[in-house]
């Protein structure tokens, strides 16, 4: 509930109010270390600054974005002083474009930032050093990204399409004419869409779109009107010739064009192929996901006469892997569309040891069937709220090893303290750079009992 407002007004303890700081008002700073998600903090007149597209040490020029109370948002707009790794950012929008936040900092302290945002987050959140690091899981640094999504939006006063990323702490709308860390596949389709989207006749009628890379190339189109007959055939045939599939969304859920449209992607490793629709989870990093997925097994070696319990396991990424190497695979989703989904890969790929059932994870596993059966393993990849009611519940699972992969170390860690309050050692913790030139942090740790 909102605070009521009186008519009186309170000097707070310790002197006057301070005067507010004005969105758009220019500092110059000195940066002293970076925040986990990549900007540069600095002190000035009593207040914390958090400046993107700073590094430490450097002497720079802020504009102020945001202020609230003594901690100010801020963007750098000039530098002083650079400092000596600062590199010159690749893409031209770099800093402007919301997608990257990191490209002026080379790749190898991309990954020593995330490094030690991982383990102050364990420290502080649980207290808790594994026995030992692994070494950062990498994959290329660009060119990586089989996702992306373009805003659209129709600009009454200019009358002219906008078509592109959404920006940095704002909902303009950047152009680009090429996103570096798209696979060279989205590269080429989203370079030519803004062309296509602004000779449409009905152009107000569109969301926005998304482009989709794995065993075949995808095109999502969100209306908010149905599209002319004009204009879906300008698509149709744009789609047509660059062997595309097209995929459309008015009020209900994406529908293939073409009632045959097969879309999905590859674990080459395990010779699997998995169906996805768009709208549904897909890691966007294919060699790193890969990777991750033979991390994981490699360190939850599991043996052909276990049952292993994958809770968030989505379309079967991980279920699918494991049901080649062990007794049988249980898999738990929150989502029953994606439920059914895991069963008809796990079918499609002739894995019969395999069992799905829908669960709300969030709470607890108390009652379910599934939960009382032993599992001498299990595995959990869980969105970024992380998985404190499973870990919870651990120990009545009868997990001897535990593996958790994480998009968010802070959630990582506070389940991590849980699953050692119940007898869980911290064997081993790593990163996975699943989103180079991002702050974003995914990590992986293996808990055994103890």
């Amino acid at each position: 509930m909102a605070k009521q407002r009186s008519g009186l007004r309170f000097q707070p303890s310790g002197g006057a109010r301070g005067t507010a700081v004005p969105v758009g008002k220019k500092q110059r700073l000195s940066i002293e270390r970076l925040a986990h998600d990549g900007r540069g903090i600095a002190h000035a007149d009593g207040r914390t600054w958090f400046v993107a597209g700073a590094l430490p040490g450097e002497a720079v020029e802020a504009r102020v974005l945001t202020a609230r109370s003594q901690i100010v948002e801020a963007r750098s707009e000039r530098i002083f002083t650079a400092a000596e790794n600062r590199r010159s950012a690749p893409c031209p929008v770099a800093g402007i474009c919301g997608g990257c936040s990191l490209q002026h900092l080379p790749h190898a302290d991309q990954l020593a930032l995330k490094q030690r945002t991982l383990a102050e987050q364990l420290e502080r959140f649980s207290g808790l050093v594994p026995q030992e690091w692994a070494a950062p899981l990498v994959g290329p640094e660009f060119g990586y990204r089989r996702r992306a999504r373009l805003a659209v939006r129709w600009d009454v006063k200019a009358k002219r399409l906008e078509v592109g990323f959404r920006a940095a702490a704002s909902q303009a709308i950047v152009a680009f004419d090429d996103c570096l860390v798209l696979v060279p596949e989205l590269q080429s389709l989203a370079r030519e869409l803004p062309e296509l989207l602004r000779g449409f006749a009905k152009p107000q009628a569109l969301g926005h779109v998304e482009l989709f890379q794995g065993t075949a190339s995808a095109l999502l189109l969100r209306h908010i009107e149905p599209l002319s007959d004009g204009d879906l055939a300008r698509l149709l045939e744009f789609c047509s010739a660059r062997d595309v599939q097209l995929w459309l969304q008015g009020d209900g859920e994406p529908t293939p064009h073409a009632g045959n449209a097969d879309l999905g992607f590859r674990l080459d490793t395990w010779n699997l192929t998995l169906a996805y629709r768009p709208g549904d989870f897909v890691q966007v990093n294919a060699p790193v996901n890969e990777a991750m997925v033979v991390q994981a097994l490699d360190w939850l070696k599991p043996t052909a006469d276990e049952r292993v319990l994958d809770l968030f396991c989505g379309l079967g990424n991980f279920a699918l892997p494991l049901a080649r190497q062990v007794r049988e695979v249980v898999g738990v989703e929150g989502v029953q569309a994606m439920v059914e989904r895991a069963a008809a890969n796990a079918r499609a790929n002739s894995l019969a040891n395999t069992r799905f059932h829908q669960a709300d994870l969030s709470k607890p596993l108390a009652g379910a069937l599934w939960a009382a059966e032993d599992f001498t393993a299990v595995l959990l990849d869980p969105p970024r709220d992380g998985a404190f009611e499973a870990a919870r519940e651990m120990r009545s699972l009868g997990a001897e090893r535990v593996l958790y992969v994480s998009c968010n170390p802070a959630t990582l860690a506070r389940d991590a303290g849980e699953l050692a309050r119940q007898g869980y050692r911290l064997k081993r913790a790593g990163i996975l750079d699943m989103f180079p030139q991002t702050a974003h942090v995914e990590a992986m740790a293996l808990f055994e009992a103890s």
